[in-house]
């Protein structure tokens, strides 16, 4: 799908904005007529000579075939936008076998594979791709699948949660509780706390967890309750829960305890509404280029993307980034990822650790009757 000539133009300032530290252009070459997405059929994939076989894996039927879509129409677009000519990305839908999608890729020739979406996806994807010698880069927010060879893209809590913690800490704040959902990210969230809280010089008084259920929520918040005076309280779940939780624990005309939320509320209206979570303060990747880029994307495909659809976007300019230095038909130069200076997208400047897990620079937002503000920007770029 070809956007009209005046938005395409309007949406290349973002794309140059979005290219990683060093500001050189990325490479020209095919027409918008070309398409730069194949889908596998039965039959073996055209020989390449000047392009990078790329792997794309992600959902495209099932109850998370929305997503998938999403981020593969982003990925499109990131390559019309740069008139990429030297990709090819060909997409496999995880839905309909991940071992077998996984298979596929590595037997088509792929040097890099971006996705799968789940984290419980990983393991089988990585499993196959690391005997080939072929990194995997993860839609999934699951940290604890990083590794040297498989790279976390993902908005992770942890990331969240330790900035938002630091904005606590510099505003005096040193008595932190949690209330977390029974489940991984709850567990996840809880554990990244604890780190964060104690890294920065704070005391967790309290965490108490519930089933997302009226009676569990209240039973929780009494516990938290009994366990003494707090400062700040981490309500580690997405918005629609955070606003059933916040009501319980605090009036709305109360400004303490201070609430802190986490990357889930991004773009959610009911963190706006809800008085009882005014004040409350939260982390999240910047929505600067996001509200342009949704206006290109629904002039493409004629509806509004999914916030996650930015990591298709980014996930090509990081390769485009890596690929001028690439020689097709060779290894990706994974240790490329490791560049300390990172790389900058729509989302923002990110890098990936040793490990293979991601760092965003995150800006702080705080709810306040008139709306959701920016209170700390996110840094433009990594200093250490």
């Amino acid at each position: 799908m070809i956007v009209k000539a005046a938005s395409r133009r309007k949406f290349l300032t973002i794309a140059t904005l979005a290219l990683l530290a060093g500001c050189k252009v990325i490479p020209k070459g095919a027409p918008d007529s070309t398409p730069p997405l194949d889908q596998p059929s039965a039959s073996t994939l055209p020989a390449d000579q000047m392009r990078h076989r790329v792997a794309l894996l992600v959902p495209l039927t099932g109850p998370n075939a929305g997503v998938g879509e999403a981020i593969g129409n982003a990925a499109n677009m990131a390559l019309l936008d740069t008139n990429a000519a030297n990709l090819r990305i060909t997409t496999y839908d995880t839905a309909s076998g991940v071992p077998a999608a996984a298979a596929r890729a590595i037997a088509d020739g792929n040097k890099l594979i971006l996705g799968p979406l789940l984290g419980e996806d990983i393991p089988a994807v990585a499993a196959t791709a690391r005997g080939s010698r072929v990194p995997v880069v993860s839609y999934s927010n699951d940290a604890t699948q990083a590794a040297r060879d498989v790279f976390i893209m993902g908005n992770v809590p942890g990331e969240s949660i330790g900035r938002s913690v630091g904005q606590m800490r510099r505003q005096g704040i040193t008595r932190f509780a949690a209330l977390v959902p029974v489940g991984e990210y709850g567990q996840r969230a809880s554990d990244a706390y604890l780190r964060a809280v104690r890294a920065q010089g704070g005391t967790v008084v309290g965490m108490e967890s519930y089933d997302r259920t009226v009676g569990s929520i209240a039973a929780a918040v009494r516990r938290l309750k009994a366990k003494g005076a707090m400062e700040a309280v981490l309500i580690a779940d997405g918005a629609r829960y955070a606003a059933q939780v916040a009501p319980v624990l605090k009036p709305a005309s109360s400004t303490m305890p201070r609430v802190i939320g986490t990357e889930l509320w991004s773009g959610e209206t009911v963190v706006a509404t809800t008085p009882a979570l005014r004040g409350a303060v939260f982390s999240a990747v910047t929505d600067a280029r996001f509200r342009q880029f949704s206006e290109s994307y629904q002039n493409r495909f004629g509806a509004s993307p999914h916030r996650l659809a930015t990591l298709g976007y980014d996930s090509v300019l990081l390769t485009l980034r890596i690929a001028r230095d690439w020689k097709p038909g060779t290894a990706f130069p994974t240790a490329r990822l490791f560049d300390t200076g990172g790389f900058l997208g729509l989302d923002g400047a990110f890098r990936f650790t040793p490990g293979g897990l991601i760092e965003r620079a995150l800006e702080v937002r705080e709810v306040r009757s008139s709306g959701v503000t920016v209170l700390s920007p996110a840094p433009s770029r990594f200093e250490d």
